[in-house]
């Protein structure tokens, strides 16, 4: 991530929540596979995930587009990887 407002947007979102004890390099390691795995496991059995179990899947996301879903695990997974 090159952008700096980007990392200082996520870096002050950590902050807020005192998240920073958390994010050790195994716990954000741990953190990256598992929000990957919660998205791959959508698409295991075929490339075009079912957008009920997309959902499902990430039911604590409020969007309706399933997309935006995706989206936002992909998101979940960079802002560790940024704040870390």
């Amino acid at each position: 991530m090159s952008d700096p407002s980007v990392r200082d947007e996520l870096a002050a979102f950590v902050a807020e929540r005192d998240w920073a004890q958390f994010h050790s390099p195994e716990n954000l390691a741990k953190s990256i596979v598992i929000e990957a795995g919660e998205l791959l496991e959508c698409f295991q059995w075929s490339a075009d995930a079912d957008n009920e179990r997309v959902r499902g899947e990430l039911a604590y996301w409020e969007h309706e587009d399933p997309e935006e879903v995706v989206a936002s695990g992909a998101a979940r997974v960079m802002l560790g990887r940024a704040a870390g």
